[in-house]
């Protein structure tokens, strides 16, 4: 039985590096992996250049837009959250630190790419109804930056 599993994972894998699919593939992963959800989309991005290095720039680009994506649905999210939670409490939720990301501004989600705390970066941003669209720009800066060096660096230890 395990062969049977090892073949199939370098089947799957095999499949999600053909340029057709790998790159919707790394959208989906990258979309999904920047919500509050625990997944990492770096290994999809890797993969997918490791099998296609003409596809660097191209995944680079593709897991930047669905993980900006995703960090836009976790500002709304926030945003969502904040207004039921007013609804409901009659009461501001801000507090002292949200106080800090609020002075910050949407410079904070610059460091929407951090492992951890920058998906939830995401949500509170939106939760303190931080202006979206400079949101979204610093959230697609931060995430551009984190794909370029990960998957150069992973090219780089990981040669062909």
């Amino acid at each position: 039985m395990e062969a049977w599993i090892v073949g199939w994972v370098q089947q799957l894998l095999h499949t999600l590096a053909l340029p057709s699919v790998g790159l919707s593939a790394v959208f989906v992963v990258a979309l999904v992996s920047a919500t509050l959800l625990p997944l990492g989309s770096e290994p999809a991005v890797f993969a997918v250049v490791k099998a296609n290095p003409e596809l660097f720039w191209p995944a680079i680009l593709v897991a930047t837009a669905g993980n900006t994506l995703g960090g836009v649905v976790s500002w709304w999210m926030g945003y969502g959250a904040e207004r039921a939670y007013e609804r409901v409490s009659h009461k501001s939720g801000d507090k002292r630190a949200l106080m800090l990301l609020k002075r910050l501004g949407p410079r904070a989600c610059l460091l929407s790419w951090l492992p951890v705390v920058g998906d939830p970066l995401c949500a509170v941003a939106g939760w303190l109804r931080l202006p979206f669209w400079p949101c979204v720009g610093y959230m697609a800066i931060g995430k551009f930056i984190r794909y370029l060096v990960m998957t150069g660096a992973l090219l780089w230890v990981f040669p062909a």
